[in-house]
Formats: C-alpha cells, sequence, structure tokens
C-alpha cells in the first residue's frame, strides 16, 4: 500500500531558504510520478514542481522556476522539494504525491493535480516578511 509522509515545513524569512522531504513507502518510486502541489490560502491547487517517468527532467511552475528544486533519491525512496529565495507569496500547505502514469509528462502532472492519486498530509510553509 502506497503511504506519503511530508516533513521539513516551517517558519521560513522571506529570502531565505527550506527544504522539504517527502518519504514515499510501499511502492517502488521510480516506477511512479511524483510532485509537489501547494494550496495557498484563498487559492486554489497549484503543482509547483513535478517529475515524470516519462520525461527527461523536472516541469517547474512559472512561479517557483529558477527557485525551487526538486530531486528524487529512489534508494531512500525520498523526494525532496529545496525552496530558495522564498517569498511571501510561496506561503502555503505543500503536499507531496505520486501517481502511477507512465505517459504522462510532468507538466501535464503539474498542470492536473487530479491525476495523483495518492496524497500526503501536507506541510504547511509559512513565510515571514
Amino acid at each position: 500500500q502506497l503511504r506519503i509522509v511530508e516533513s521539513g515545513g516551517g517558519l521560513v524569512q522571506a529570502g531565505g531558504s527550506l527544504r522539504l522531504s517527502c518519504t514515499v513507502t510501499g511502492v517502488t518510486l521510480n516506477q511512479y510520478s511524483t510532485g509537489w502541489i501547494r494550496r495557498a490560502p484563498g487559492r486554489g491547487r497549484e503543482g509547483v514542481a513535478c517529475f515524470s517517468t516519462s520525461d527527461n527532467g523536472p516541469y517547474y511552475a512559472d512561479s517557483v522556476k529558477g527557485r525551487f528544486t526538486i530531486s528524487r533519491d529512489n534508494a531512500k525512496s525520498t523526494v525532496y522539494l529545496q525552496m530558495n529565495r522564498v517569498d511571501p507569496e510561496d506561503e502555503g500547505v505543500y503536499y507531496c504525491a505520486a501517481g502511477f502514469l507512465p505517459n504522462t509528462s510532468g507538466e501535464e502532472m503539474c498542470r492536473v493535480t487530479g491525476h495523483f492519486g495518492s496524497w500526503g498530509q501536507g506541510t504547511q510553509v509559512t513565510v515571514s516578511s
């Protein structure tokens, strides 16, 4: 049974850095698309960074491109989101998600977050300005 547990959220000063971690158990991680999706206060879900098994590299939303980096350690079955130059607009609950859709691009996974079938409980990121 696939299970996802996020960690690493907390309070960060604007301009600072934070790293989120997500452990995925019960499946072979490199066979699954994975991503980080956030929900900001008063806004809908936004896929910010996604890996797909069909792509050569990750997809990033324009809002985080150049500041956030998604990476994956298959041996540890863990997905990371390194957040640099954090902005108050980045505040929200960050969810790690996984889905088995081998022929779907990372961009599609991020744009249509409903493609992800399994979600973690979310971790809060609060940005102080």
